[in-house]
């Protein structure tokens, strides 16, 4: 007999109706996703929502032993992951007790599925991972990055990715459910896809990146964008990259050093790491693409070291991610 269906908020994606309850207990500002919804009588106790950002969603079985091997266990840039952009949403549940990560997932399968959602890839346990490394804990560790408690999926690990076409802009629910003893968790991840808007960034001319030079000795550049967990410049980056070109043109004697920072997502090794292969991508781009002399340029790599604001907000961090042209 198929278990009755448990999850609290209500969803009616054909008529546009949805709705989000938040309740006593959750942690302030939180809510339920009017996309995922809640099990019944859990509470959340971790929130983020973000206007846009990237998020990569597993949707194959992961080689964690392999990750080690390569001293990478934050990449996500492998054919696993699904990489998307949108309104990012992740909350993680407290689950009633007694309740284990299977009915919590088979609730929420059910739900998606009955709200119009097509499921892309479900697992459970060491099913979910390959390799030499299938502890299910693991798959916590890759996907509920910033739960403190590592066994919060020690046993029972089961994971779901589905899908739904809103008008032609995707939205993905990614939940993942595990079992502690007698405690259960459940992490849900929403990302609803869209385009950035892109008018938010203004364009630093040759002349203006000068003049902060020589005001300052450097400039902070936002315009230079990478795929997500990459190195690999964006198409709309080319702007900037040319005006980093006609100043260096423009002045002879000018020599750079191109310093890539990131915010404080992640660890702190991994993000220096990108944060250098990013800024020696610059680099690459600046001699192959706009012949600039490689004795002109040097890079390297700050990571979340000089954070110009504090990383305590989405707006913050945005101020940090960004590339630095330094006077040498």
């Amino acid at each position: 007999m198929a278990p009755s269906l448990r999850i609290g908020t209500l969803v009616a994606l054909l008529s546009g109706f949805a709705s989000a309850t938040a309740w006593a207990g959750d942690v302030a500002g939180a809510k339920d996703h009017p996309l995922a919804g809640r099990f019944e009588g859990s509470t959340i106790v971790d929130y983020k929502a973000r206007s846009f950002d990237e998020a990569a969603l597993l949707r194959a079985p992961i080689d964690y032993a392999a990750l080690l091997d390569r001293n990478a266990p934050e990449e996500r840039s492998g054919p696993e992951w699904l990489a998307v952009q949108g309104k990012l949403t992740e909350i993680r549940y407290d689950i009633p007790e007694h309740r284990s990560s299977l009915e919590v997932m088979v609730n929420y399968q059910s739900f998606l599925k009955s709200n119009g959602f097509e499921i892309q890839f479900n697992c459970a346990d060491s099913a979910c991972l390959k390799g030499n490394v299938r502890d299910p804990y693991v798959l916590g560790q890759l996907i509920d990055t910033r739960n403190g408690v590592s066994t919060s999926y020690f046993d029972h690990a089961r994971y779901l990715l589905a899908v739904v076409d809103r008008s032609g802009a995707p939205a993905y629910v990614a939940v993942i459910t595990g079992e502690d003893k007698e405690r259960t968790t459940a992490f849900v991840r929403v990302v609803e896809t869209k385009a950035a808007e892109l008018d938010k960034i203004k364009l630093v001319t040759a002349s203006e990146m000068k003049q902060a030079m020589d005001r300052a000795g450097r400039v902070q550049l936002y315009g230079i964008q990478f795929d997500f967990d990459k190195a690999t410049i964006k198409p709309e980056s080319r702007p900037t990259l040319a005006e980093i070109a006609k100043v260096i043109s423009d002045n002879p004697g000018l020599k750079l050093e191109i310093v890539g920072h990131t915010d404080d997502k992640g660890k702190d090794a991994y993000n220096l790491a990108l944060s250098n292969r990013r800024a020696a991508s610059v680099v690459s781009d600046l001699q192959g693409s706009f012949g600039v002399a490689r004795s002109r340029l040097t890079s390297r790599g700050a990571g979340v070291s000089q954070p110009l604001v504090p990383n305590d907000s989405d707006a913050n961090r945005a101020k940090n991610r960004r590339v630095e042209l330094i006077v040498k």
